[in-house]
């Protein structure tokens, strides 16, 4: 079973871009257990298992975390079972992807229950600062333009071509370094205290961060999120690549659509053309391109 999009809504409030939540969200609960428990289905996915303890440390193999799962889960039928006798928020913050073990699963399906709700209405297609705002706010970030890179700074998620990947990762990882994983990346890329620092709480357990996306076209992905953090993506931003490309799409770990936007101010507000052009180019060819070449397509022949 693949993970799917629902139609959700969101019971967490931000704390600190209260000036970007839609206003449904900002009268709701601030409690995040009801937005994962409303995405229930989503952990009855294969990919997911529950755990009573996990021992995933700095870029260890996969076998090791696959063998520190629960063994007494073994099937989808027996996943579902376990989900609908356990529905408290601990034992939703037990669940361990099979096969990217660093997922914060919990916090990664709460961050696109918040992309659902953005999707829901127009807060994607508003000034391009105002809508980047609301999607580190989505993806459990905080607005932090003026702190020093490697100290929280985010003025440059999803501000250039490269660093466009939500990517929720448990706290045994985010100390994870790249050791040459992923081509073109720093050696080191060291970013355990900018997650820290940066990561909304309220999304639980694990952090956020805008890793980036080179080596995403391969298969499986050789991104950061997949080798140097074990973990899905929660959402990627996809520049369409239109005549102005001034559209951008949010798509999900298999690249299924979430959301799409047209920031209201134009291409002048956007990222420079050369960064948009060039986030299509990585992503070209891939599973992640399809949603944004299949709205190009669509323009072209209006």
């Amino acid at each position: 079973m693949r993970l799917s999009l629902l139609s959700l809504t969101v019971a967490v409030a931000s704390t600190t871009t209260n000036a970007f939540v839609p206003t449904l969200l900002r009268s709701s609960s601030s409690s995040p257990a009801a937005a994962i428990l409303a995405t229930t289905p989503l952990l009855l996915s294969s990919k997911f298992v529950s755990t009573r303890a996990t021992a995933t440390t700095q870029n260890s193999p996969l076998q090791s975390a696959k063998d520190n799962i629960d063994t007494n889960i073994t099937s989808e039928d027996e996943n579902t079972t376990c989900a609908e006798n356990n529905m408290s928020g601990a034992t939703l913050a037990t669940m361990v992807d099979k096969e990217y073990p660093g997922t914060a699963v919990a916090r990664m399906i709460a961050v696109r229950a918040r992309v659902a709700e953005l999707a829901s209405g127009d807060d994607l297609n508003g000034p391009w600062e105002d809508v980047r705002r609301r999607i580190l706010w989505a993806g459990g970030l905080k607005d932090l333009p003026n702190s020093r890179p490697g100290q929280g700074y985010t003025g440059h998620s999803f501000n250039d071509y490269n660093h466009v990947d939500l990517t929720t990762m448990n706290d045994q990882v985010s100390n994870n370094t790249n050791n040459g994983q992923v081509e073109g990346i720093a050696y080191g890329n060291r970013l355990g205290e900018g997650i820290r620092i940066a990561s909304l709480p309220e999304l639980g357990a694990g952090g956020s961060w805008s890793t980036c996306a080179m080596g995403c076209n391969k298969d499986p992905p050789q991104d950061v999120a997949h080798l140097q953090f074990r973990s899905r993506i929660a959402f990627k931003l996809v520049w369409v690549p239109n005549e102005l490309y001034d559209t951008f799409v949010l798509v999900d770990d298999d690249g299924k659509l979430l959301a799409r936007g047209t920031p209201s101010d134009g291409p002048s507000a956007l990222p420079p053309l050369r960064e948009r052009q060039l986030n299509y180019r990585i992503m070209a060819g891939s599973k992640y391109s399809k949603e944004a070449e299949k709205i190009a397509r669509n323009v072209a022949t209006e």
